[in-house]
């Protein structure tokens, strides 16, 4: 079995229960929600390949399907960013377009094809798994800050509503995710991460000890702000299932 930490198990639980309780939220509220409920419970099937590995589950031998949760993660930001795009044009004008079934479709439809391109492709290896992950966390730390402007622009059209202080936590959660995702595109930048040491090996190298220091500091932020996200995620949409019942 491979290697799994206490925090990786508890930000697996508290973003499987974020996942589970924003599909139910997405089903059951507004369309103006549809896109970041959505965008957060993919989150979750994006952190599952975690679980995954350490459970030594068959298809995690099959590079192609970690290269697919890197893409769905990247899909579940954009989808999120879209959908916050969204309640702000509807603060401002009350008008959504489309339907649910249209966003989950279009949703389902971007992932098939995600799957279908990673596998007319030649097998992954692991620097170009690892070139995904970098693309995947730029994509979050830039539209983190997006989203939290959004946040921001949202919170001022609706102060005076029961739900502003839900996108008061959700200023939260992109904070924590901000620093979750920037936090290992930080070691990724330096070659201090664990699949640079894994490619290093693979190719006879070693990887310098110097920086140790920022180097664990970077690795106890990406560990801990990644569960705050996945408990603030949890907190706000259990938030806003009580106020929208």
């Amino acid at each position: 079995m491979a290697d799994i930490t206490t925090v990786d198990l508890v930000q697996i639980i508290f973003w499987f229960l974020a996942g589970c309780i924003s599909f139910y939220f997405s089903i059951g509220n507004a369309r103006v929600w549809t896109s970041i409920s959505l965008g957060f419970f993919l989150i979750f099937l994006s952190q599952l390949y975690v679980v995954e590995k350490a459970l030594d589950m068959p298809w995690t031998a099959y590079t192609q399907l970690e290269a697919i949760h890197y893409i769905i993660g990247t899909i579940s930001i954009m989808v999120m960013t879209h959908g916050f795009q969204e309640y702000y044009i509807f603060s401002r004008t009350l008008e959504i377009g489309g339907t649910k079934t249209a966003v989950y479709l279009t949703v389902l439809g971007v992932v098939a094809a995600s799957v279908v391109f990673v596998f007319i492709n030649p097998e992954p290896q692991y620097t170009v798994l690892r070139n995904i992950s970098v693309i995947e966390n730029t994509t979050w730390v830039f539209l983190s800050l997006v989203n939290l402007d959004m946040v921001r622009k949202i919170y001022a059209q609706i102060r005076d509503s029961v739900i502003a202080k839900g996108f008061i936590g959700f200023g939260i959660v992109f904070i924590a995710i901000f620093l979750w995702k920037g936090a290992e595109l930080y070691l990724q930048v330096y070659n201090w991460d664990a699949d640079w040491k894994l490619i290093m090996q693979n190719l006879g190298g070693v990887v310098p000890d110097q920086y140790m220091g920022r180097r664990d500091f970077s690795l106890m932020v990406h560990d801990y702000a990644g569960l705050l996200s996945g408990v603030s995620v949890g907190g706000t949409f259990i938030y806003l299932l009580k106020l929208l019942r």
